[in-house]
């Protein structure tokens, strides 16, 4: 096995194995990851609308994830933020103008900081992170 498909492997395992808590902070820190390294690139850039749909396949995937019946108001204001970074980045996409993608990386970033003070232990007694609960 080369390196590359070994890294990805290992990756892809850590993933996999990870705890709900964790994956949601993994899925958080990619489209942060993906949206700056789409700000170093020219709107014309094949990468730069490659990073750009990335992020946006992840916001989706969060989106998706909501449990509304824990926490209805707080899934609620997660969704419509979720609902407003995507529309920003389909803005970006469409108009190639970049200042849309600063206010996605600053509701990630506060979002994960979130994330990061969860404890764990509450989530192991439910067996499972309600995402909004």
């Amino acid at each position: 096995m080369n390196h590359p498909n070994a890294a990805a492997a290992y990756r892809n395992e850590q993933f996999e194995n990870a705890p709900p808590l964790k994956i949601l902070q993994m899925l958080n820190e990619g489209a942060i990851r993906f949206l700056k390294v789409a700000e170093t690139k020219e709107s014309t850039d094949p990468a730069f609308r490659e990073h750009i749909r990335r992020a946006e396949e992840i916001i989706s995937e969060l989106r998706l994830s909501l449990n509304h019946d824990p926490n209805p108001e707080l899934s609620a204001n997660l969704e419509n933020l979720y609902l407003f970074m995507q529309r920003e980045l389909s803005r970006v996409l469409v108009d190639g103008d970049k200042a849309g993608i600063a206010p996605c990386i600053r509701i990630l970033s506060t979002l994960l900081e979130g994330w990061k003070t969860v404890n764990p232990a509450q989530d192991a007694g439910a067996g499972q992170l309600d995402h909004a609960g």
